[in-house]
């Protein structure tokens, strides 16, 4: 069966699966294991919410790779992955939720049956989707296999994104920005918090003319008042209220390529400590952005931005910022560099991050920040066009 509606050329997925192949041949990995569901479909194209139960890509340094998962799912693998029908394996029903019999039982079979039962075999240990269970399954299943650590191998190989992607992550881009309008005008005292959300929501799926939006890895997240110090609330019924700001952490998502975008809204007068927070905020953005060149190191940022911050007696040990792209939940996040001060990653003309230097006091907090490309020369270019400011309504 052809994709009828393919995300990316057969030359960017033959581009991404030889930066596969040779991260693989210097990890000394016969074959690799992929269950991270961003990686798979970095890899092979398959999108579907099936993460719940395992599946994956193997693969191979001579055979394209195969996707294996539950029976029910190979129908989406069969309409999404560039590989053909013969690259694609599901497991019985059975295997689901077991007590008695587990999923990686029926991949050491095929790992088997295709001679790679004494191979170097490299799975995503650190992974959201990869298990303890799994882990110990596989062991005993392949007792003359070596199982290895390859957490994050096909992470870094997405570091930097090619034209194709950003393309994406553009389109995303106006999704992010007219979420983020649509926030700032329909905001007001008494509005409930859950009513704003469906609004957001409504934004972010019907998406900017015929660039529809797709689902983000994470939930809107928007507390206010004092539990703005906290960084990952959701939502409640409760009405926004005058003299209280609220931080709005959204994303526009197309085709899986994320682009977050985060503001803040008081509505009413904000205090004075929060508006010298704003300004030292904003100092340290345009600085870090400055240092955001290639060449530089993923740290630079992180120092660029403390200096301001550290001058209002703001201190903050969070990290400042992550690589962004391709991604399902729980996380938009490319779980690799990260902007603070040890790391030194040298930056390279077409990495992605969200530069995320969010606020999180006591008892309260703000947010302001920029998904940003690294440049072939100059700083790094913010993908939104919106004001970097606290926004005020009354």
């Amino acid at each position: 069966m052809t994709h009828p509606d393919p995300a990316f050329s057969a030359k960017e997925y033959a581009r991404r699966l030889a930066k596969t192949r040779a991260a693989m041949a210097a990890a000394g990995l016969d074959i690799l294991f992929v269950e991270d569901p961003s990686n798979m479909a970095w890899i092979t194209g398959y999108d579907g919410w099936s993460f719940y139960v395992h599946q994956g890509v193997v693969v191979f340094h001579d055979a394209d790779p195969i996707w294996w998962g539950r029976r029910q799912d190979a129908n989406g693998a069969l309409r999404t992955v560039w590989m053909q029908d013969d690259r694609i394996f599901g497991y019985a029903d059975h295997f689901v939720q077991s007590a008695v019999r587990h999923p990686m039982q029926d991949l050491a079979r095929l790992l088997t049956e295709t001679g790679h039962a004494k191979a170097r075999i490299g799975v995503e240990m650190d992974n959201y989707y990869f298990s303890a269970k799994a882990y110990t399954t596989l062991c005993a299943e392949l007792p003359n296999a070596q199982i290895l650590d390859a957490t994050a191998l096909v992470n870094w190989q997405r570091a930097v994104k090619s034209d194709e992607e950003i393309a994406f992550m553009q389109k995303a881009a106006r999704i992010a920005e007219n979420v983020m309008d649509g926030v700032i005008e329909r905001i007001e005292p008494g509005m409930r918090k859950n009513d704003l959300v469906a609004e957001i929501y409504g934004d972010v799926i019907r998406g900017i003319g015929d660039d529809w939006g797709d689902y983000p890895a994470i939930v809107p997240l928007l507390p206010s008042g004092t539990n703005a110090a906290a960084p990952h609330l959701t939502w409640d019924s409760q009405p926004f209220k005058r003299g209280e700001g609220t931080f709005f952490e959204l994303a526009g998502c197309y085709r899986r390529y994320h682009i977050p975008f985060c503001r803040s809204v008081f509505l009413g007068t904000p205090p004075d400590f929060l508006k010298r927070a704003e300004a030292a905020l904003v100092e340290g953005l345009e600085a870090g952005l400055d240092a955001a060149r290639a060449g530089n190191r993923a740290q630079d940022i992180a120092i660029a931005l403390a200096a301001p911050l550290e001058r209002a007696g703001i201190e903050r040990g969070a990290r400042c910022g992550y690589p962004i792209g391709l991604s399902y939940p729980p996380d938009w996040g490319e779980r690799t560099i990260s902007l603070r001060e040890e790391d030194e990653t040298i930056l390279e003309p077409g990495m992605t991050f969200h530069f995320m230097p969010g606020l999180w006091m006591d008892d309260w907090g703000l947010e302001i920040t920029e998904s940003i490309l690294i440049t072939e020369d100059g700083p790094a270019a913010c993908f939104c066009d919106r004001p970097r400011k606290m926004y005020l309504k009354d």
